[in-house]
């Protein structure tokens, strides 16, 4: 046998070898973001630029039995114009669709902007999905629930009153759900 067909034998081996189901479910994995913490020069008003929203099945309403994780994180251009976002997910399956929502902690809101897909209808992405799910930016909304503007958006996100939904085939209504929340200026 030649060599070059040795190593596609054994590299094709390797790959099968790993696409084979264990049966045993993968530990969660933990995602840590940290968000710029920058106070600007002094005298400078505050104003949160960062927003984080780490996302679980506990957050849910009612809370989802579930092993998925993630994060959501956004930044406000300096102009305040757009909102730039990355949606990191663990150990989720069969991700149909994700939004940013407008209810306070507990409470299940219409959604205000889509993350994934961009915009409708939903897309299923088959079997688990790690890592980067969407990202983007934000210009505008969807609906009027939180606002007609990105700036009134932004307003209920600085108040709490914003979160981050995965919608997946198992569970429609949201599997991980996470409130997003004001880190500080850039």
């Amino acid at each position: 046998m030649h060599t070059p067909r040795k190593v596609f034998l054994l590299a094709a081996a390797v790959v099968i070898a790993g696409c084979t189901d264990t049966g045993v479910d993968p530990a969660p994995v933990e995602i840590p973001v940290l968000l710029s913490q920058h106070q600007g020069p002094p005298g400078h008003a505050r104003a949160a630029h960062n927003f984080g929203a780490p996302l679980s099945g506990a957050q849910e309403v009612p809370p989802a039995a579930t092993r998925a994780r993630g994060n959501a994180i956004f930044r406000l251009s300096a102009d305040g114009t757009e909102l730039s976002f990355r949606l990191i997910v663990a150990n989720i399956e069969n991700v149909t669709m994700a939004h940013i929502h407008c209810a306070p902690a507990g409470v299940n809101g219409p959604v205000v902007v889509w993350l994934y897909p961009l915009s409708p209808p939903a897309q299923l992405i088959p079997g688990r999905t790690s890592g980067i799910l969407s990202e983007g930016t934000v210009t505008g909304v969807t609906s009027n629930a939180c606002g007609a503007t990105l700036t009134e958006l932004v307003d209920r996100m600085r108040a709490g009153d914003t979160y981050v939904n995965v919608h997946t085939a198992q569970f429609p209504p949201g599997e991980i759900r996470g409130q997003i929340r004001g880190n500080g200026p850039s």
